[in-house]
């Protein structure tokens, strides 16, 4: 009686369409609000939007995020701020995907992405740098560092203020 009972369950189940997807060749698209893999974006004229302030280091509930900062100077100009993230450095085998850092931002420098292939073969390749996270520079923009006028360290933000 139980063989029979196994054999329906078995048939019932060959004239269903199947529930797998074949991925890579076809992707099940993901939610809006899905959390992947972090960008660190740039402002139009090709500035950073990082400030080096270390706010998402510090909201990081796994302690996943190093940032150090370093002071921007006319000749090679990184942000528009006084300060840049000269070291920022996120162990992704630590991430959680909270969100809590793109939270903390002031500047909204740092956003997770929809990018969710993320495989390591090595503990260090887990560990992404500044120049992994980087968005490209945007068309007609120049790359950073870049230098500026004496004074005028605010041109990523037109109506920013010159604070002297």
């Amino acid at each position: 009686m139980n063989v029979i009972k196994g054999f329906q369950t078995t048939f019932k189940h060959v004239l269903q369409e199947p529930v797998t997807v074949q991925y890579p060749e076809i992707e099940k698209p993901f939610a809006e609000r899905f959390k992947g893999r972090h960008e660190l974006k740039r402002y139009d004229n090709g500035l950073e939007k990082c400030i080096g302030c270390s706010l998402c280091a510090a909201a990081c509930p796994a302690d996943a995020i190093w940032v150090e900062a370093a002071e921007n100077t006319d000749e090679a100009r990184y942000s528009p701020g006084e300060r840049y993230a000269k070291t920022y450095e996120i162990n992704m085998i630590r991430c959680i995907f909270c969100g809590y850092c793109e939270d903390a931002c002031p500047t909204e420098a740092i956003v997770l992405g929809h990018e969710h292939r993320m495989s390591f073969t090595d503990r260090r390749d887990a560990i992404f740098t500044k120049e992994m996270l980087l968005v490209p520079v945007p068309d007609g923009a120049e790359d950073t560092p870049q230098q500026v006028e004496p004074g005028k360290y605010n041109r990523a933000i037109p109506d920013m203020e010159n604070p002297d």
